[in-house]
Protein backbone atom coordinates (compact mmCIF):
# COMPACT_ATOMS: atom_id res chain seq x y z
CA UNK A 1 0.00 0.00 0.00
CA UNK A 2 1.41 3.34 -1.06
CA UNK A 3 1.68 6.37 1.18
CA UNK A 4 -0.98 8.24 -0.87
CA UNK A 5 -3.41 5.34 -0.48
CA UNK A 6 -2.80 5.25 3.24
CA UNK A 7 -3.36 8.99 3.50
CA UNK A 8 -6.59 8.79 1.48
CA UNK A 9 -7.83 5.88 3.58
CA UNK A 10 -6.98 7.68 6.81
CA UNK A 11 -8.70 10.85 5.55
CA UNK A 12 -11.80 8.85 4.59
CA UNK A 13 -11.94 7.24 8.01
CA UNK A 14 -11.59 10.61 9.70
CA UNK A 15 -14.37 12.13 7.56
CA UNK A 16 -16.64 9.13 8.19
CA UNK A 17 -16.06 9.22 11.94
CA UNK A 18 -16.57 12.98 11.92
CA UNK A 19 -19.89 12.62 10.06
CA UNK A 20 -20.93 9.85 12.45
CA UNK A 21 -20.07 12.05 15.40
CA UNK A 22 -22.14 14.90 13.97
CA UNK A 23 -25.11 12.56 13.39
CA UNK A 24 -24.83 11.21 16.93
CA UNK A 25 -24.71 14.73 18.31
CA UNK A 26 -27.78 15.67 16.24
CA UNK A 27 -29.68 12.57 17.41
CA UNK A 28 -28.70 13.22 21.01
CA UNK A 29 -29.78 16.85 20.75
CA UNK A 30 -33.09 15.85 19.10
CA UNK A 31 -33.68 13.24 21.79
CA UNK A 32 -33.07 15.76 24.54
CA UNK A 33 -35.41 18.29 22.89
CA UNK A 34 -38.13 15.70 22.34
CA UNK A 35 -37.88 14.31 25.86
CA UNK A 36 -38.07 17.82 27.29
CA UNK A 37 -41.09 18.63 25.09
CA UNK A 38 -42.75 15.35 26.05
CA UNK A 39 -42.26 16.20 29.70
CA UNK A 40 -43.85 19.59 29.14
CA UNK A 41 -46.81 18.08 27.22
CA UNK A 42 -47.37 15.50 29.96
CA UNK A 43 -47.23 18.26 32.54
CA UNK A 44 -49.99 20.12 30.63
CA UNK A 45 -52.14 16.96 30.59
CA UNK A 46 -51.61 16.52 34.31
CA UNK A 47 -52.47 20.20 34.80
CA UNK A 48 -55.80 19.70 32.97
CA UNK A 49 -56.60 16.73 35.21
CA UNK A 50 -55.73 18.81 38.29
CA UNK A 51 -58.19 21.54 37.17
CA UNK A 52 -60.96 19.00 36.70
CA UNK A 53 -60.19 17.39 40.07
CA UNK A 54 -60.21 20.78 41.78
CA UNK A 55 -63.59 21.61 40.19
CA UNK A 56 -64.98 18.27 41.36
CA UNK A 57 -63.63 18.91 44.86
CA UNK A 58 -65.30 22.36 44.92
CA UNK A 59 -68.72 20.99 43.82
CA UNK A 60 -68.40 18.17 46.33
CA UNK A 61 -67.76 20.60 49.14
CA UNK A 62 -70.78 22.69 48.09
CA UNK A 63 -72.97 19.57 48.22
CA UNK A 64 -71.54 18.64 51.63
CA UNK A 65 -72.28 22.09 52.94
CA UNK A 66 -75.84 21.92 51.54
CA UNK A 67 -76.46 18.42 52.99
CA UNK A 68 -75.12 19.42 56.40
CA UNK A 69 -77.30 22.56 56.37
CA UNK A 70 -80.43 20.54 55.50
CA UNK A 71 -79.60 18.03 58.25
CA UNK A 72 -79.23 20.84 60.76
CA UNK A 73 -82.54 22.37 59.68
CA UNK A 74 -84.34 19.09 60.03
CA UNK A 75 -82.73 17.81 63.25
CA UNK A 76 -81.04 20.81 64.87
CA UNK A 77 -78.19 18.47 65.70
CA UNK A 78 -74.91 20.40 66.40
CA UNK A 79 -72.68 17.99 64.49
CA UNK A 80 -74.54 18.89 61.29
CA UNK A 81 -73.74 22.50 61.96
CA UNK A 82 -70.09 21.69 62.60
CA UNK A 83 -69.90 19.70 59.41
CA UNK A 84 -71.53 22.54 57.47
CA UNK A 85 -69.13 25.12 58.83
CA UNK A 86 -66.10 22.92 58.02
CA UNK A 87 -67.27 22.43 54.42
CA UNK A 88 -68.13 26.11 53.99
CA UNK A 89 -64.68 27.13 55.27
CA UNK A 90 -62.92 25.10 52.53
CA UNK A 91 -65.16 26.26 49.69
CA UNK A 92 -63.60 29.74 49.43
CA UNK A 93 -60.05 28.34 49.44
CA UNK A 94 -61.11 25.76 46.84
CA UNK A 95 -62.37 28.55 44.59
CA UNK A 96 -59.06 30.39 45.03
CA UNK A 97 -57.09 27.26 44.20
CA UNK A 98 -59.26 26.67 41.11
CA UNK A 99 -58.60 30.24 40.00
CA UNK A 100 -54.87 29.74 40.54
CA UNK A 101 -54.86 26.57 38.41
CA UNK A 102 -56.95 28.14 35.64
CA UNK A 103 -55.05 31.41 35.34
CA UNK A 104 -53.10 30.15 32.26
CA UNK A 105 -56.34 29.99 30.21
CA UNK A 106 -58.25 33.28 29.74
CA UNK A 107 -61.51 31.38 29.07
CA UNK A 108 -61.23 29.40 32.27
CA UNK A 109 -60.15 32.46 34.22
CA UNK A 110 -63.36 34.21 33.10
CA UNK A 111 -65.47 31.15 34.03
CA UNK A 112 -63.92 31.02 37.51
CA UNK A 113 -64.53 34.77 37.89
CA UNK A 114 -68.24 34.15 37.12
CA UNK A 115 -68.36 31.13 39.42
CA UNK A 116 -67.01 32.92 42.49
CA UNK A 117 -70.06 35.24 43.16
CA UNK A 118 -72.46 32.37 42.53
CA UNK A 119 -70.69 30.21 45.11
CA UNK A 120 -70.60 33.12 47.57
CA UNK A 121 -74.32 33.71 47.03
CA UNK A 122 -75.08 30.03 47.68
CA UNK A 123 -73.07 30.13 50.91
CA UNK A 124 -75.02 33.23 51.96
CA UNK A 125 -78.31 31.35 51.42
CA UNK A 126 -77.04 28.54 53.66
CA UNK A 127 -76.10 31.07 56.32
CA UNK A 128 -79.61 32.69 56.28
CA UNK A 129 -81.32 29.36 56.58
CA UNK A 130 -79.16 28.40 59.57
CA UNK A 131 -80.00 31.77 61.20
CA UNK A 132 -83.70 30.88 61.04
CA UNK A 133 -82.96 27.66 62.91
CA UNK A 134 -80.96 29.50 65.51
CA UNK A 135 -84.03 31.76 66.07
CA UNK A 136 -86.11 28.61 66.43
CA UNK A 137 -87.92 29.34 63.19
CA UNK A 138 -87.32 25.97 61.64
CA UNK A 139 -90.23 26.21 59.25
CA UNK A 140 -88.99 29.56 57.94
CA UNK A 141 -85.53 28.19 57.47
CA UNK A 142 -86.78 25.18 55.55
CA UNK A 143 -88.96 27.33 53.39
CA UNK A 144 -86.16 29.75 52.72
CA UNK A 145 -83.74 26.92 51.79
CA UNK A 146 -86.42 25.35 49.53
CA UNK A 147 -86.87 28.64 47.74
CA UNK A 148 -83.08 29.06 47.35
CA UNK A 149 -82.77 25.56 45.91
CA UNK A 150 -85.32 26.44 43.28
CA UNK A 151 -83.54 29.72 42.47
CA UNK A 152 -81.21 30.43 39.52
CA UNK A 153 -77.98 30.32 41.59
CA UNK A 154 -77.91 26.53 41.69
CA UNK A 155 -78.62 26.32 37.98
CA UNK A 156 -75.98 28.97 37.22
CA UNK A 157 -73.35 27.13 39.29
CA UNK A 158 -74.12 23.98 37.32
CA UNK A 159 -73.86 25.80 33.99
CA UNK A 160 -70.57 27.51 34.82
CA UNK A 161 -69.14 24.28 36.22
CA UNK A 162 -70.21 22.46 33.07
CA UNK A 163 -68.52 25.11 30.92
CA UNK A 164 -65.31 24.76 32.93
CA UNK A 165 -65.41 20.99 32.64
CA UNK A 166 -66.14 21.10 28.89
CA UNK A 167 -63.20 23.46 28.27
CA UNK A 168 -60.85 21.24 30.26
CA UNK A 169 -62.11 18.14 28.43
CA UNK A 170 -61.37 19.87 25.11
CA UNK A 171 -57.91 20.90 26.26
CA UNK A 172 -57.29 17.43 27.71
CA UNK A 173 -58.01 15.83 24.32
CA UNK A 174 -55.68 18.26 22.52
CA UNK A 175 -52.88 17.95 25.05
CA UNK A 176 -53.13 14.17 25.16
CA UNK A 177 -52.85 13.98 21.36
CA UNK A 178 -49.85 16.33 21.36
CA UNK A 179 -48.13 14.34 24.12
CA UNK A 180 -48.74 11.10 22.23
CA UNK A 181 -47.24 12.54 19.04
CA UNK A 182 -44.18 13.82 20.91
CA UNK A 183 -43.66 10.46 22.58
CA UNK A 184 -44.01 8.65 19.28
CA UNK A 185 -41.49 10.98 17.62
CA UNK A 186 -39.08 10.53 20.53
CA UNK A 187 -39.45 6.76 20.20
CA UNK A 188 -38.73 6.94 16.47
CA UNK A 189 -35.64 9.10 17.06
CA UNK A 190 -34.45 6.78 19.83
CA UNK A 191 -34.89 3.67 17.69
CA UNK A 192 -33.22 5.32 14.70
CA UNK A 193 -30.38 6.55 16.90
CA UNK A 194 -29.90 3.12 18.41
CA UNK A 195 -29.80 1.58 14.95
CA UNK A 196 -27.32 4.19 13.79
CA UNK A 197 -25.15 3.65 16.86
CA UNK A 198 -25.14 -0.08 16.19
CA UNK A 199 -24.25 0.55 12.54
CA UNK A 200 -21.48 2.94 13.49
CA UNK A 201 -20.19 0.47 16.05
CA UNK A 202 -20.06 -2.19 13.33
CA UNK A 203 -18.27 0.19 10.95
CA UNK A 204 -15.85 1.19 13.71
CA UNK A 205 -15.14 -2.46 14.49
CA UNK A 206 -14.52 -3.07 10.79
CA UNK A 207 -12.11 -0.15 10.56
CA UNK A 208 -10.36 -1.13 13.79
CA UNK A 209 -9.89 -4.70 12.59
CA UNK A 210 -8.67 -3.51 9.21
CA UNK A 211 -6.30 -1.02 10.86
CA UNK A 212 -5.10 -3.73 13.22
CA UNK A 213 -4.37 -6.04 10.31
CA UNK A 214 -2.61 -3.24 8.46
CA UNK A 215 -0.62 -2.39 11.58
CA UNK A 216 0.33 -6.04 12.10
CA UNK A 217 1.40 -6.29 8.48
CA UNK A 218 3.37 -3.05 8.79
CA UNK A 219 5.02 -4.25 12.00
CA UNK A 220 5.97 -7.54 10.34
CA UNK A 221 7.33 -5.66 7.35
CA UNK A 222 9.17 -3.30 9.68
CA UNK A 223 10.70 -6.21 11.58
CA UNK A 224 11.83 -7.76 8.31
CA UNK A 225 13.21 -4.43 7.13
CA UNK A 226 14.91 -3.92 10.48
CA UNK A 227 16.54 -7.34 10.29
CA UNK A 228 17.62 -6.67 6.72
CA UNK A 229 18.82 -3.20 7.71
CA UNK A 230 20.85 -4.56 10.61
CA UNK A 231 22.38 -7.14 8.31
CA UNK A 232 23.13 -4.49 5.71
CA UNK A 233 24.57 -2.14 8.33
CA UNK A 234 26.75 -4.89 9.75
CA UNK A 235 27.98 -5.74 6.26
CA UNK A 236 28.62 -2.10 5.39
CA UNK A 237 30.29 -1.51 8.75
CA UNK A 238 32.53 -4.49 8.23
CA UNK A 239 33.33 -3.23 4.73
CA UNK A 240 34.05 0.25 6.06
CA UNK A 241 36.28 -1.10 8.81
CA UNK A 242 38.13 -3.25 6.32
CA UNK A 243 38.44 -0.30 3.94
CA UNK A 244 39.58 1.96 6.78
CA UNK A 245 42.15 -0.59 7.90
CA UNK A 246 43.30 -0.97 4.31
CA UNK A 247 43.58 2.82 3.95
CA UNK A 248 45.56 3.03 7.18
CA UNK A 249 47.84 0.20 6.03
CA UNK A 250 48.21 1.85 2.64
CA UNK A 251 48.97 5.22 4.24
CA UNK A 252 51.52 3.60 6.53
CA UNK A 253 53.17 1.70 3.68
CA UNK A 254 53.17 4.73 1.38
CA UNK A 255 54.53 7.08 4.02
CA UNK A 256 57.09 4.46 5.08
CA UNK A 257 58.18 3.81 1.51
CA UNK A 258 58.37 7.54 0.80
CA UNK A 259 60.98 7.90 3.50
CA UNK A 260 63.52 5.82 1.55
CA UNK A 261 63.68 8.08 -1.54
CA UNK A 262 63.38 11.10 0.73
CA UNK A 263 66.48 9.97 2.67
CA UNK A 264 68.32 9.50 -0.62
CA UNK A 265 67.28 12.99 -1.74
CA UNK A 266 68.42 14.41 1.57
CA UNK A 267 71.77 12.60 1.24
CA UNK A 268 72.42 13.69 -2.33
CA UNK A 269 71.39 17.23 -1.42
CA UNK A 270 73.99 17.24 1.36
CA UNK A 271 76.60 15.91 -1.09
CA UNK A 272 75.67 18.64 -3.60
CA UNK A 273 76.07 21.21 -0.85
CA UNK A 274 79.52 19.82 -0.02
CA UNK A 275 80.50 19.71 -3.71
CA UNK A 276 79.33 23.26 -4.21
CA UNK A 277 82.51 24.67 -2.63
CA UNK A 278 84.82 22.59 -4.81
CA UNK A 279 82.87 23.40 -7.95
CA UNK A 280 82.92 27.14 -7.51
CA UNK A 281 86.58 27.13 -6.31
CA UNK A 282 87.50 25.54 -9.61
CA UNK A 283 85.37 28.07 -11.46
CA UNK A 284 87.09 30.88 -9.54
CA UNK A 285 90.54 29.39 -10.32
CA UNK A 286 89.73 29.15 -14.01
CA UNK A 287 88.47 32.69 -13.99
CA UNK A 288 91.73 33.94 -12.40
CA UNK A 289 93.85 31.97 -14.81
CA UNK A 290 92.09 33.55 -17.75
CA UNK A 291 92.43 37.03 -16.28
CA UNK A 292 96.03 36.48 -14.99
CA UNK A 293 94.84 37.44 -11.51
CA UNK A 294 97.04 36.71 -8.50
CA UNK A 295 96.64 33.33 -6.87
CA UNK A 296 94.90 32.83 -3.58
CA UNK A 297 96.97 33.64 -0.53
CA UNK A 298 98.75 30.80 1.15
CA UNK A 299 96.92 31.25 4.41
CA UNK A 300 93.53 30.90 2.75
CA UNK A 301 91.63 27.81 3.92
CA UNK A 302 89.97 25.28 1.65
CA UNK A 303 86.57 26.21 3.10
CA UNK A 304 86.92 29.89 2.26
CA UNK A 305 84.20 31.19 -0.06
CA UNK A 306 85.77 31.67 -3.54
CA UNK A 307 85.70 35.16 -4.91
CA UNK A 308 83.35 35.22 -7.91
CA UNK A 309 82.30 37.98 -10.18
CA UNK A 310 79.69 38.59 -12.83
CA UNK A 311 77.83 35.55 -14.17
CA UNK A 312 79.78 33.18 -11.92
CA UNK A 313 78.61 35.03 -8.84
CA UNK A 314 74.98 34.95 -10.03
CA UNK A 315 75.31 31.23 -10.78
CA UNK A 316 76.59 30.62 -7.23
CA UNK A 317 73.66 32.51 -5.71
CA UNK A 318 71.13 30.64 -7.88
CA UNK A 319 72.76 27.35 -6.90
CA UNK A 320 72.55 28.20 -3.19
CA UNK A 321 68.96 29.33 -3.54
CA UNK A 322 68.01 26.10 -5.33
CA UNK A 323 69.63 24.04 -2.59
CA UNK A 324 67.75 26.06 0.00
CA UNK A 325 64.42 25.36 -1.73
CA UNK A 326 65.23 21.66 -2.00
CA UNK A 327 66.16 21.42 1.69
CA UNK A 328 63.02 23.36 2.71
CA UNK A 329 60.78 21.08 0.62
CA UNK A 330 62.52 18.01 2.00
CA UNK A 331 61.88 19.23 5.54
CA UNK A 332 58.23 19.92 4.80
CA UNK A 333 57.77 16.53 3.18
CA UNK A 334 59.46 14.85 6.12
CA UNK A 335 57.08 16.55 8.52
CA UNK A 336 54.05 15.56 6.42
CA UNK A 337 55.19 11.93 6.28
CA UNK A 338 55.71 11.98 10.05
CA UNK A 339 52.20 13.41 10.50
CA UNK A 340 50.69 10.70 8.29
CA UNK A 341 52.50 8.00 10.24
CA UNK A 342 51.31 9.55 13.49
CA UNK A 343 47.70 9.62 12.25
CA UNK A 344 47.81 6.01 11.10
CA UNK A 345 49.30 4.90 14.42
CA UNK A 346 46.64 6.90 16.30
CA UNK A 347 43.90 5.36 14.16
CA UNK A 348 45.01 1.87 15.17
CA UNK A 349 45.23 2.69 18.87
CA UNK A 350 42.45 1.25 21.01
CA UNK A 351 40.75 3.77 23.29
CA UNK A 352 40.30 2.96 26.97
CA UNK A 353 37.42 4.71 28.79
CA UNK A 354 38.33 5.99 32.26
CA UNK A 355 36.82 8.48 34.67
CA UNK A 356 38.26 11.95 33.94
CA UNK A 357 37.95 15.19 35.90
CA UNK A 358 37.96 17.62 32.98
CA UNK A 359 39.01 20.58 35.10
CA UNK A 360 42.04 18.67 36.36
CA UNK A 361 42.91 17.58 32.79
CA UNK A 362 42.63 21.15 31.43
CA UNK A 363 44.68 22.56 34.32
CA UNK A 364 47.42 20.06 33.49
CA UNK A 365 47.43 21.18 29.84
CA UNK A 366 47.46 24.85 30.83
CA UNK A 367 50.46 24.30 33.09
CA UNK A 368 52.47 22.94 30.13
CA UNK A 369 51.79 26.07 28.04
CA UNK A 370 52.21 28.55 30.89
CA UNK A 371 55.47 29.93 29.44
CA UNK A 372 53.91 30.33 26.00
CA UNK A 373 50.88 32.09 27.54
CA UNK A 374 53.15 34.44 29.51
CA UNK A 375 55.05 35.40 26.36
CA UNK A 376 51.74 36.12 24.58
CA UNK A 377 50.47 38.08 27.63
CA UNK A 378 47.42 35.81 27.65
CA UNK A 379 45.29 34.57 30.52
CA UNK A 380 43.55 31.21 30.44
CA UNK A 381 40.42 31.05 32.58
CA UNK A 382 38.99 27.67 33.53
CA UNK A 383 35.38 27.55 34.69
CA UNK A 384 33.77 24.54 36.44
CA UNK A 385 33.89 21.51 34.16
CA UNK A 386 32.07 18.16 34.40
CA UNK A 387 33.47 14.74 35.15
CA UNK A 388 33.11 12.30 32.23
CA UNK A 389 34.13 8.81 31.21
CA UNK A 390 36.28 8.81 28.07
CA UNK A 391 39.80 8.20 26.73
CA UNK A 392 42.30 10.40 28.56
CA UNK A 393 45.04 10.49 25.91
CA UNK A 394 42.56 11.42 23.16
CA UNK A 395 41.15 14.26 25.26
CA UNK A 396 44.64 15.49 26.14
CA UNK A 397 45.55 15.60 22.45
CA UNK A 398 42.25 17.31 21.60
CA UNK A 399 42.38 20.11 24.13
CA UNK A 400 46.14 20.56 23.89
CA UNK A 401 45.72 21.25 20.17
CA UNK A 402 42.82 23.67 20.70
CA UNK A 403 44.53 25.62 23.50
CA UNK A 404 47.79 25.72 21.53
CA UNK A 405 45.91 27.08 18.48
CA UNK A 406 44.16 29.68 20.66
CA UNK A 407 47.56 30.91 21.91
CA UNK A 408 49.15 30.72 18.45
CA UNK A 409 46.52 32.81 16.66
CA UNK A 410 46.01 35.66 19.13
CA UNK A 411 45.90 39.21 17.76
CA UNK A 412 49.20 41.03 17.89
CA UNK A 413 49.36 43.71 20.58
CA UNK A 414 46.10 42.60 22.25
CA UNK A 415 46.28 40.74 25.60
CA UNK A 416 44.93 37.26 25.06
CA UNK A 417 41.83 36.02 26.89
CA UNK A 418 41.10 32.31 26.59
CA UNK A 419 38.17 30.75 28.43
CA UNK A 420 37.34 27.06 28.93
CA UNK A 421 33.85 26.29 30.16
CA UNK A 422 31.46 23.36 30.18
CA UNK A 423 27.97 22.17 31.02
CA UNK A 424 25.90 19.00 30.78
CA UNK A 425 22.67 18.38 28.89
CA UNK A 426 20.70 15.19 28.20
CA UNK A 427 23.59 12.86 28.97
CA UNK A 428 26.21 14.88 27.08
CA UNK A 429 29.02 17.18 28.19
CA UNK A 430 29.26 20.41 26.16
CA UNK A 431 32.78 21.88 26.36
CA UNK A 432 33.70 25.25 24.84
CA UNK A 433 37.04 26.99 24.28
CA UNK A 434 36.64 30.70 23.50
CA UNK A 435 39.39 33.17 22.59
CA UNK A 436 39.66 36.79 21.47
CA UNK A 437 42.13 36.07 18.68
CA UNK A 438 42.15 36.65 14.95
CA UNK A 439 38.95 34.74 14.26
CA UNK A 440 38.14 32.65 11.20
CA UNK A 441 36.25 33.72 8.11
CA UNK A 442 32.87 31.88 8.03
CA UNK A 443 33.63 30.58 4.52
CA UNK A 444 36.64 28.70 5.99
CA UNK A 445 34.76 27.01 8.87
CA UNK A 446 34.64 23.69 7.02
CA UNK A 447 38.03 24.07 5.38
CA UNK A 448 39.95 24.16 8.67
CA UNK A 449 38.79 20.60 9.51
CA UNK A 450 40.15 19.16 6.26
CA UNK A 451 43.49 17.36 6.22
CA UNK A 452 46.47 19.49 5.16
CA UNK A 453 44.20 22.53 4.64
CA UNK A 454 44.72 25.83 6.45
CA UNK A 455 42.85 29.14 6.46
CA UNK A 456 43.87 32.77 6.83
CA UNK A 457 47.36 34.24 6.74
CA UNK A 458 50.01 31.49 6.76
CA UNK A 459 52.47 33.19 9.12
CA UNK A 460 52.50 30.47 11.79
CA UNK A 461 54.15 27.04 11.63
CA UNK A 462 51.88 24.09 11.02
CA UNK A 463 50.99 21.31 8.62
CA UNK A 464 47.19 21.63 8.56
CA UNK A 465 46.49 18.34 10.31
CA UNK A 466 45.75 19.43 13.89
CA UNK A 467 42.03 20.18 13.66
CA UNK A 468 41.41 17.28 11.28
CA UNK A 469 43.06 14.98 13.81
CA UNK A 470 41.07 16.53 16.66
CA UNK A 471 37.75 16.08 14.86
CA UNK A 472 38.62 12.44 14.08
CA UNK A 473 39.36 11.84 17.77
CA UNK A 474 36.13 13.50 18.87
CA UNK A 475 34.11 11.39 16.46
CA UNK A 476 35.75 8.20 17.71
CA UNK A 477 34.73 9.25 21.21
CA UNK A 478 31.09 9.45 20.08
CA UNK A 479 30.94 13.24 19.99
CA UNK A 480 30.73 16.21 17.64
CA UNK A 481 32.81 19.33 17.07
CA UNK A 482 31.87 22.72 15.64
CA UNK A 483 33.23 26.27 15.43
CA UNK A 484 31.62 29.70 15.66
CA UNK A 485 33.86 32.56 14.57
CA UNK A 486 34.21 35.75 12.56
CA UNK A 487 37.30 37.57 11.39
CA UNK A 488 38.85 39.80 14.10
CA UNK A 489 36.22 38.71 16.66
CA UNK A 490 37.72 35.57 18.16
CA UNK A 491 36.58 31.95 17.94
CA UNK A 492 34.59 29.45 19.96
CA UNK A 493 35.20 25.72 19.45
CA UNK A 494 32.41 23.56 20.87
CA UNK A 495 32.93 19.86 21.60
CA UNK A 496 30.02 17.64 22.62
CA UNK A 497 30.93 14.31 24.23
CA UNK A 498 28.87 11.59 25.95
CA UNK A 499 29.22 11.83 29.72
CA UNK A 500 29.47 8.04 30.01
CA UNK A 501 31.26 6.61 27.01
CA UNK A 502 30.04 2.99 26.92
CA UNK A 503 31.67 -0.10 25.52
CA UNK A 504 29.39 0.08 22.48
CA UNK A 505 31.05 3.34 21.41
CA UNK A 506 34.65 2.32 21.89
CA UNK A 507 37.21 1.80 19.21
CA UNK A 508 34.92 2.59 16.30
CA UNK A 509 36.96 4.55 13.79
CA UNK A 510 35.31 7.53 12.24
Amino acid sequence: MTADTQRRRALGQILLLGAALLVLVAISAASVVLVTQSRKDNAKVVHTVEVENQLSTLLLQIRRAESAARGYLLTSEPHFLTEHEAAAATIVSDVDKLAQLARDNPVQAENVRQLRPLVEARLAEFAKAIEFVKRNDIAGGIAMLREAGASDSVQNIGEVSGAIRAEEDRRFALRTATADRTQQLASVVTVAGSGLVISLAGIAIFFVRRSSRARDDAEAQLRDNYINLETTIDERTADLREANDEIQRFAYIVSHDLRSPLVNIMGFTSELEELRGDIFKRIAALARAQSAAPATADNATDTAEPVLEGPDKQLSEDFSEALGFIKSSIGKMDRLISAILSLTREGRREFEPVRIDMRELIEGIVSTVAHQAAEAEAQIRIEPLPVIVSDRLALEQTFSNLIDNALKYLKTGVPGDIQVRGRTKLGFAILEITDNGRGIDPKDHLRIFELFRRAGTQDKPGQGIGLAHVRALVRRLGGTMSVASELHHGSTFTITLPINWTIRNRNKPS
